[in-house]
């Protein structure tokens, strides 16, 4: 199977959540920068939001540039991780009304975990339909930003729950610095 129609579908998916993100922002009540004071902690985070789902699209279109070849797991793995990027908009815009809640926190803390550990499951995948592949082999046998990612979504939530509800969307804002930088193994094994 091939690997563009993938990324393809994926790239339209990521704009398109992009996209439903800013129609969720309000506008403020009025013409002022003080008006604005109102609504600056629902632009935070859209911001927030925005940066991770550009993350994301960029690793994924890393990870794919390693990759020959795609099957059925791969396209349910994907499957996955494009399910958890569309819930972005209403995490989004549900912890922008209540940035201080515990629920929409927890909420948006349970997305970004479903998303990290989609991208683990697919990467898993396209291991599966590459097994001749010692790039991606090598590149998550000992993956440690990713498990190390995977380990403050958790430690977000639980210190989200037991503490301040801040702390889920402040500790998995702080992770994405991991992540701005796409894989450096992925451009050594495209060289």
């Amino acid at each position: 199977m091939s690997k563009n129609r993938v990324e393809a579908f994926t790239d339209a998916v990521i704009a398109i959540v992009m996209t439903l993100l800013v129609l969720e922002l309000h506008q403020p009540d009025g013409d002022t920068f003080t008006a604005f004071l109102g609504v600056e902690h629902q632009f935070i985070i859209y911001l927030i939001s925005f940066i991770m789902l550009a993350i994301y699209w960029n690793n994924h279109h890393h990870l794919f540039q390693i990759v020959q070849k795609i099957n059925g797991w791969t396209l349910w793995a994907n499957h996955l991780l494009i399910l958890s990027l569309t819930l972005f908009p209403f995490v989004t815009s549900w912890v922008s009304d209540y940035p201080t809640s515990l629920a929409p926190q927890m909420l948006y803390g349970a997305v970004i975990l479903l998303t990290d550990f989609s991208y683990f499951l697919l990467g898993r995948a396209l291991i599966n339909a590459n097994p001749n592949n010692s790039s991606m082999q090598q590149l998550f046998r000992g993956y440690r930003k990713l498990y190390f990612t995977l380990f403050i979504n958790c430690l977000a939530l639980l210190l989200g729950w037991l503490i301040e509800p801040l702390l889920i969307i402040i500790m998995d804002s702080l992770v994405l610095i991991l992540w701005v930088v796409p894989e450096k193994k992925v451009e050594s094994y495209i060289e």
